[in-house]
């Protein structure tokens, strides 16, 4: 079926979609955990009988139970090598149940990789469009009707998606579907009207909306679609509302008459293909299916529809846009001095407030405040800083770890540091939770360092990850972190460059000992930004001994090692010494320094510095 054909199809009468697949799955028992997917070939009645449920309640689209037959997806449950497999029997299922009711369509299923497009992820449009061709091409070959691409976030993943479709499936009509918040617009920023314009002039017949809200916020979204880029044909799938999670179940609320009375207003509206999304069952399809059969879709004449307009395009405006003091040092060629801590394992920060009020006595420029390093337990970073500086002042750098938020938890953190005044970020991928208090927990990592970079400095921009432009724009002094003391050089240069590229503006460098890594590093890579050198006093030669020998890419020189040996019960005070020595033999190659004193021991970090940097 080409796309004059299945536009033909529409307008003669709705087109009444299927249900949600992965709420029939889930009903029955299946885990999400599990790849739905496989289980067009593990449990095959499981998806037959599903379709034929939703075929006897009126449904005239039969979707097959390929959503994530992708490779990115297969792969993150090693079945990438069966995409093939799961592609064709998903249609065999499908088709089988299909042709029992003459007339009725089989529209292949295509859903996003999971993954996210460059530049905050990693995904390249071409690496996308190559994880879809495969599955576009197995689908197309089997015989589908027409190809769905559903529940898109991202414009630029679903463009890719259609040019696998126009390579793989040529001449096959394709409807194209994207998500959208109840703001009424795509997560990435994108307005529901740019979304049906694009789609359609990259060759969809279909375009729509579907998923993340019920029926009542895709109503606003259609209507501006049908408004402001009339003519196209246009499709919704709303979920049942929202879930709520009763009994170890995720239910879906919204009733089936619920769902019909939409159904029908949405074919008042001019939209010729409906059908359900997450949480819709065969109950609300027969609903439906029951309001609306036969019915032809008839778009109301332009300007008629009265909706409330508003313009996302306004420039962004500044919230406040006062600097970092680091940053105006660094910038002003001053020589800069921080002092690590991390946050404690329990509720009370008073200990740290004092070491922290010790520091800035002392003249030090700023307290960095680790995001549970190694993975533990502690209080979260943004607290302590607030803490510290109700009572301290005194700038935080503050370390924001991609493992435990997503996209979304990354961006509201970031929101509300800058609003409590944190202007410096240093964005770290994290620890694994492996190797932490908790090794069963599960890292995010949506993105890593260089995609969170690359995200706040879109927020610096006034634009989202899209690069629409927001209301507000922030002001933050990006950091990253360098190692110059791994093996694998090559590799941490070059991720050290996309940094840069991503919109770093200074980085730390990992503990150093000697002088020849700092300056290897500065050889290889001459930074553009500055470089703040870390430096990690020794407590004893037992300190000594444990950082050399288990802490990976951390070489204590032998000459140390002895000195805290023969330091004996004084190697505190050696260990200053050593550092003191370090700071000022690096010092020349750096545009400032930051501490690390161990287990907290404030006073090693106020020794070092004596005599070596102005107190305040």
């Amino acid at each position: 079926m080409d796309a004059k054909e299945l536009q033909a199809r529409v307008a003669s009468g709705v087109l009444i979609g299927d249900g949600a697949m992965g709420t029939q799955i889930y009903d029955a028992g299946v885990a999400y955990e599990h790849c739905f997917d496989e289980l067009c070939l593990s449990r095959p009645s499981l998806i037959h009988e599903t379709h034929r449920r939703y075929l006897a309640a009126g449904a005239q689209v039969i979707q097959t139970n390929s959503f994530g037959a992708n490779a990115i997806r297969l792969a993150e449950h090693e079945l990438e090598g069966q995409l093939e497999d799961i592609a064709r029997k998903s249609v065999v299922l499908a088709r089988d149940v299909a042709d029992s009711q003459p007339g009725t369509l089989v529209a292949g299923s295509v859903g996003p990789t999971g993954s996210i497009m460059a530049p905050i992820g990693k995904l390249k449009p071409q690496e996308a469009e190559d994880a879809f061709r495969p599955q576009v091409a197995a689908l197309a070959a089997e015989g589908v009707d027409f190809l769905l691409l559903e529940t898109f976030m991202d414009l630029r993943e679903i463009e890719a998606a259609l040019r696998a479709c126009a390579a793989e499936a040529p001449g096959l009509a394709v409807a194209a579907s994207m998500s959208f918040t109840d703001e009424g617009k795509t997560i990435y920023g994108y307005k529901p009207e740019g979304v049906a314009r694009a789609l359609s002039d990259q060759g969809a017949a279909i375009v729509g909306a579907n998923c993340s809200v019920g029926p009542a916020s895709l109503m606003d979204v259609l209507e501006r679609m049908v408004k402001r880029v009339p003519g196209l044909t246009y499709m919704v799938q709303p979920n049942a509302g929202l879930p709520t999670y009763h009994g170890g179940r995720y239910i879906y609320v919204s009733s089936p008459e619920y769902m019909a009375s939409y159904a029908s207003d949405f074919v008042d509206l001019g939209v010729g293909f409906v059908g359900g999304c997450c949480g819709t069952g065969p109950e609300h399809v027969a609903e439906i299916a029951a309001n609306i059969t036969g019915r032809v879709p008839q778009p109301p004449a332009v300007g008629s529809l009265d909706i409330e307009v508003y313009e996302a395009d306004e420039i962004a405006q500044t919230t406040s846009l006062v600097a970092s003091g680091v940053q105006e040092k660094l910038d002003a060629g001053e020589f800069v001095v921080s002092v690590e801590i991390d946050p404690p394992k329990g509720i009370d920060a008073t200990k740290l407030i004092h070491g922290a009020a010790q520091c800035r006595l002392a003249g030090v420029d700023a307290i960095n405040i680790a995001d549970s390093p190694l993975a533990r337990a502690r209080m979260s970073a943004l607290s302590l800083a607030n803490l510290i500086r109700a009572q301290v002042d005194i700038e935080i750098i503050l370390h924001m770890s991609c493992r435990d938020r997503n996209l979304l938890g990354l961006q509201s953190e970031m929101m509300g540091a800058y609003a409590m005044g944190i202007r410096n970020i240093l964005g770290v991928t994290g620890d694994p939770p492996s190797i932490g208090d908790y090794p069963h927990a599960t890292g995010v990592f949506d993105v890593d360092a260089i995609g969170l970079t690359s995200l706040l400095a879109r927020l610096n921009e006034g634009v989202d990850l899209a690069g629409k432009k927001l209301k507000y724009r922030t002001n933050f002094h990006l950091g990253v972190a360098v190692n110059p003391t791994t093996p694998d050089l090559e590799t941490e240069f070059r991720r050290f460059q996309q940094k840069v590229d991503a919109g770093a503006q200074f980085a730390m460098t990992q503990p150093l000992f000697e002088l020849e890594p700092m300056e290897r590093f500065l050889e290889k890579c001459k930074p553009t930004i500055p470089i703040l050198a870390g430096i990690l006093p020794l407590r004893n030669y037992k300190h000594a001994r444990f950082m050399h020998n288990e802490v990976p890419d951390i070489t204590i020189p032998e000459s140390f090692r002895e000195r805290m040996l023969e330091a004996g019960p004084d190697g505190p005070q050696e260990g200053v010494a050593i550092a003191r020595e370090f700071f000022e033999q690096i010092r020349p190659m750096c545009q400032g320094i930051y501490l690390m004193p161990p287990f907290d021991r404030f006073e090693m970090a106020v020794d070092i510095v004596d005599g070596l940097i102005e107190p305040t």
